[in-house]
């Protein structure tokens, strides 16, 4: 079940100077366990379907949308389109860009998320998984494939915007998100817990692992105690 958005400009467009005051905001989304805002399936080219519960399939993508009739002959024959069968966005970033919930799916994402999407704490190959433990969710990698915004994003929201998520400081933080393929098929709703369950090779884990190892080495060296 869920409702159909009505195709149509987010207006007023934001400012860059709006945008940037709220960047504060933007930052402190939660690190390590979010919240699903949003679930959006596009069955046909300019339709947004918003889902109360959504399926995602290893193999289909999220059940209705037309993510495979998107991808290439190239992506699918070389298994690229995998990287990208899911899109995900920032709840609160698309919240700053439009105020009705059936404005922000025409971002064109399926999933839109309260969390810090962005690459310091999720490098690619971190992994999130949705609702409970072993209550049968989803769980998503995230790829290494961009996901920058369009000239459709440019019309729904304004090139202040669009140059506002492409910016350094946008492309770290991912506000206009990322790509990423399913890892376990499994049901996602709105208001479910997004977990990150682990983090990539360049993630803040495994930076401190790696630190404490260096750390615990040069101390054996010093002690004597290095085998």
């Amino acid at each position: 079940m869920g409702r159909m958005s009505q195709r149509r400009a987010a207006l007023p467009y934001r400012t860059t100077e709006e945008l940037s005051a709220r960047l504060d905001y933007l930052r402190s989304a939660p690190t390590d366990a979010g919240t699903v805002h949003l679930v959006v399936r596009r069955p046909d080219l300019g339709v947004r379907e918003i889902l109360d519960e959504g399926y995602l399939d290893t193999v289909d993508g999220l059940l209705g949308d037309n993510w495979y009739s998107r991808a290439t002959s190239r992506a699918i024959a070389a298994g690229h389109h995998l990287d990208a069968q899911v899109v995900v966005m920032s709840a609160r970033m698309v919240g700053l860009l439009a105020d009705s919930e059936e404005e922000q799916a025409y971002a064109g994402d399926q999933l839109y998320l309260d969390l810090d999407l962005s690459v310091a704490n999720l490098p690619a190959g971190s992994r999130l998984a949705f609702g409970e433990p072993d209550a049968g969710g989803a769980v998503l990698e995230i790829s290494a494939k961009p996901h920058n915004g369009c000239a459709k994003f440019v019309a729904r929201f304004g090139e202040e915007a669009m140059r506002f998520v492409n910016n350094e400081v946008g492309q770290q933080l991912r506000l206009r998100g990322f790509n990423a393929r399913i890892l376990e098929s499994g049901v996602v709703r709105p208001g479910d817990v997004v977990r990150v369950v682990r983090r990539g090779p360049d993630g803040p884990d495994e930076q401190a692992g790696a630190a404490a190892r260096q750390a615990g080495a040069a101390a054996a060296v010093v002690t004597g105690e290095f085998h």
